[in-house]
C-alpha cells in the first residue's frame, strides 16, 4: 500500500465536495427552504375550500389530477363528488385553475422546487395567461 496517503486523500477530498451543498445549506440557514405557493380565490366565498383537502393536495394531486383524466375520457364521467357532498366538474382548466389561476406562483414554484420537469397537463390544456403578462 504505497498510495495509500493518496488514495485516503482523495476520499477525504471526494466526501468533502459531494456533501458541500449540505454544508453550505446548513451554513446560510436555507437548509429549511419550502415553497409557499400562491392560494388565490380572487375573493369568491365558494372557493376557498378545494375539492380534496390541503395534506392530500400537496402529495396526490398528479394522482387524482390522472384519474379525473382518465374518468373524463374514457368513461365521460365529468362529475366528481367530494368526500363533503360538493361536486365539481373534473377540469383542470375550469376547477382547479379557477383558485389556482396564477401558475407561475401556484403550479410552478412546487415544481421547480421538486424539481420534477415540466407536468405533462399543458400537452393537452391550454397553459393559462399570467396576469399582467
Amino acid at each position: 500500500m504505497y498510495n495509500s496517503g493518496k488514495i485516503l486523500l482523495g476520499i477525504l477530498i471526494f466526501l468533502v465536495l459531494f456533501t458541500s451543498p449540505f454544508w453550505y445549506s446548513m451554513a446560510t440557514g436555507n437548509s429549511k427552504y419550502y415553497p409557499d405557493p400562491v392560494i388565490a380565490t380572487k375573493g369568491i366565498p365558494q372557493l376557498d375550500q378545494c375539492v380534496m383537502p390541503g395534506a392530500y393536495m400537496r402529495e396526490s394531486h398528479m394522482i387524482l389530477l390522472d384519474e379525473w383524466r382518465d374518468e373524463v375520457v374514457r368513461n365521460g364521467d365529468r362529475l366528481y363528488t367530494a368526500e363533503d357532498g360538493r361536486q365539481f366538474m373534473k377540469s383542470l382548466s375550469n376547477t382547479c385553475m379557477k383558485c389556482h389561476y396564477n401558475k407561475v406562483e401556484f403550479c410552478d414554484k412546487c415544481h421547480d422546487y421538486m424539481a420534477v420537469g415540466q407536468p405533462d397537463c399543458w400537452n393537452c390544456h391550454v397553459e393559462p395567461k399570467q396576469e399582467g403578462i
